[in-house]
Formats: C-alpha cells, structure tokens, sequence
C-alpha cells in the first residue's frame, strides 16, 4: 500500500485527485499509477484503470487471475467494473468511498448478479494516511 500511497502523492502534486494504484503479482510491483483524468483529458484515467491496463501489457493478456491490486480510495463502479474484467484475485483498498464507492458502498459492483467475477476485498488498509491525502488535496481547493 505505500507504493500506492506514493503514486497518490504523485498525482496530487500534478494537480489529480490524489488516488494510486498498484498491481502486484507474487509480492512484485508489476504497474503503478496514479489518476491522470485531467492531464490526459480522460474520465476513465484512473489510476487502478491505468495501473490495471499496465499490468495486462506486461502479462500479455486482458485476464490477471492470481494478482492483486492496492488503491488507496474503494474503487468506483467504473474501477470496479474493470476489476471484476482483469479478474483481479484481491483488492486492498485504504479509504472508504461511501458516497462514490463500488464496492462495499454505493454501487456495489460485485454484488450484482451480472458481475462474472468477484476479487477477494481487503479494505481499510492504511485508511488514515489515504483518507488525510484527500481531504488536504480537497480543502487546498475550497
């Protein structure tokens, strides 16, 4: 999670909503990224959709069974959508998304009966250290 915790950071010095991402196969970082919405003017530029789309380069194919991914915010129906694709085998997340969230709150993706896959979710995950990320990137701009 400190990695994801960095690729945070990273975004929200360039200005994005400060959310990281990586994708790990057995305890190696195989992709990393943080939102990038704004800079390359894309509303599905998250950072697990990025770190996610790495990761299946490098694997050489659209299926990841037996990784995991680490974001620092509970994924959004998007994000979630997109997991539950990769087949990704667990999700750490550290701060909650009640209002926004995918997958323990709001929408609840992995609930649905349509959705094919369900990872194995971990969350609260350095909560504390996200959650301050946020709402410092957030009280800057008001």
């Amino acid at each position: 999670m400190d990695a994801a915790l960095d690729q945070a950071r990273m975004a929200g010095a360039r200005g994005e909503v400060p959310i990281g991402a990586v994708v790990v196969k057995d305890g190696a970082i195989i992709a990393a990224a943080g939102n990038r919405t704004r800079e390359l003017s894309d509303p599905t530029a998250h950072a697990e959709v990025l770190a996610i789309r790495a990761a299946c380069q490098i694997a050489g194919s659209e299926r990841l069974p037996g990784y995991d991914l680490y974001v620092t915010l509970e994924p959004c129906p998007i994000c979630a959508g997109t997991i539950a694709a990769a087949r990704i085998a667990r999700l750490y997340y550290g701060a909650a998304d009640p209002k926004s969230g995918g997958t323990l709150h709001g929408a609840r993706v992995f609930s649905h009966p349509q959705c094919h896959h369900t990872p194995e979710i971990y969350d609260g995950i350095n909560a504390a250290e996200a959650e301050a990320l946020l709402k410092t990137f957030f009280a800057d701009r008001r």
